[in-house]
């Protein structure tokens, strides 16, 4: 926008500098040759009385020498009674036009060799036309002529440099606030909520900003209002958890009893910490810095024996493979354990009693790969899977376990991907990046080398 404001003012100027700087200059032009012409005219009108009263050479060569320069001044007297032509001075004009000037009996211009001459008709005594011819060099004609076109140009150039400068200073003016607004839309979308527009510049851009800012304001208050609604809500959860967990208490002891009583304690810590993040108003999968993160082997091993004591009580199969050594991911521990308990939940809940099921994780250089897989009937549309992952939800399903799953690979710039696995049924990947960079392609492994197995769980 600043740029093109500059271009249409210097486009505009220089216009404007050419309609009026052409005239004047010739203006000018025709100004400095009637100067000159008038001139010659008062020098020819100077020799006009000596001529009504003598024609004796002498006398004229005396006035033509005080009227101007003899080199430029010719006198022209025709031959009368027993008198002789006279010519004083340098002809430089034709015999035809000196004789049309003596016919016509009025003054008039011819150009010449260097310049021009001024004819001029003057009767003598005698009756007779004698012509006063008067040399106007070229250079005397355009006198001044070439310094007043300088300044002309000079003038027009300031005037363009003028308004180009003007111009950018009122693109600034325009282009500044629109930056701002840009900038505040751009912060605003990173999360930094607090991002305002400063309300100046030309009007509509005051009303843009001043939208903008009503804008930011009632995003923020719904964002509070949904914060509140679900620390609300999972606070709700606490008075049926507590009973719950008073409960297990009479379970007696046995492997059943300790994993209910597991699954309500973490049950509550889950509901402590979205309550906790809902009104800090921070992601649930915060970055992780540099030695921070956990061991993938340590928190699978871990969750499968949570869930490989009710995998035995419906009588499936368990694999799992790859946690037979430490493997380090940039990922909170209850984030990556919350991933897994979504996915093998989903394994619980979507397929029937029997159906085996394998964890596998995949140690690489750079990436780190866990898979989840069963021997179920599948996934007809994994990209539909996916999308409910996205938070649409259909069929009965909410697609929340997806989405968490989705938000720890992509915070670590991987990605998640669903597929057909070597059981038979559903494979979803989990990519983790190990250095932060950008995803790589879904279904490329990359320097990823697979673990050697471990000894499966049944």
């Amino acid at each position: 926008m600043r740029w093109a404001l500059v271009k249409v003012c210097v486009a505009v100027t220089t216009m404007v500098v050419v309609a009026f700087a052409v005239p004047l200059g010739l203006v000018i032009k025709e100004m400095a040759r009637d100067r000159a012409f008038s001139n010659a005219e008062r020098e020819a009108a100077a020799i006009a009385p000596a001529l009504s009263i003598t024609t004796d050479r002498d006398e004229l060569d005396r006035v033509v020498a005080s009227a101007g320069s003899d080199a430029g001044i010719a006198v022209h007297i025709p031959a009368a009674d027993r008198e002789p032509a006279v010519e004083i001075g340098k002809r430089r004009a034709a015999p035809e036009d000196i004789a049309m000037t003596r016919r016509l009996g009025r003054a008039s211009t011819t150009e010449v060799a260097g310049g021009s001459t001024l004819l001029q008709p003057i009767a003598i005594s005698s009756g007779e036309i004698a012509v006063v011819e008067v040399y106007v060099p070229e250079a005397e004609v355009s006198n001044g002529v070439g310094t007043a076109w300088a300044v002309l140009a000079a003038v027009g150039v300031a005037l363009i440099i003028g308004s180009v400068a003007v111009a950018d200073r009122l693109g600034i003016r325009m282009v500044q606030p629109a930056q701002r607004l840009v900038e505040s839309a751009h912060e605003l979308g990173e999360g930094k909520l607090g991002s305002r527009v400063p309300e100046e510049g030309p009007t509509e851009l005051r009303l843009a900003a001043v939208a903008f800012n009503a804008m930011a304001d009632q995003v923020v208050q719904l964002l509070a209002n949904e914060r509140e609604l679900a620390a609300d809500l999972s606070h709700r959860l606490r008075t049926p958890l507590t009973v719950l967990r008073l409960n297990t208490a009479s379970l007696g002891d046995g492997p059943a009893a300790e994993q209910t009583r597991a699954a309500v304690e973490q049950l509550e810590r889950e509901v402590d910490t979205i309550i906790r993040t809902a009104r800090d108003a921070k992601p649930q999968t915060a970055a992780i810095g540099v030695g921070a993160g956990c061991d993938a082997a340590e928190v699978v091993r871990e969750r499968m024996d949570f869930w490989s004591a009710l995998a035995e009580d419906e009588g499936r199969k368990v694999r799992v493979a790859g946690v037979d050594r430490p493997v380090r991911i940039p990922v909170a521990r209850a984030d990556l354990a919350a991933a897994l308990d979504a996915l093998l939940g989903n394994v619980f809940r979507h397929t029937a009693e029997g159906t085996a099921f394998a964890v596998d994780v995949h140690n690489g250089e750079d990436a780190v790969i866990v898979l989840v897989s069963d021997a179920g009937p599948g996934i007809v549309d994994p990209e539909a899977a996916m999308a409910r992952g996205r938070g649409s939800g259909n069929d009965g399903s909410t697609g929340l376990g997806l989405d968490i799953v989705r938000r720890l690979a992509e915070s670590t710039g991987g990605d998640v991907r669903i597929g057909s696995s070597v059981l038979g049924g559903t494979e979803v990947r989990i990519w983790i990046q190990l250095d932060g960079r950008a995803p790589v392609r879904r279904g490329h492994r990359g320097t990823v080398r697979r673990r050697r197995r471990g000894a499966g769980v049944s």
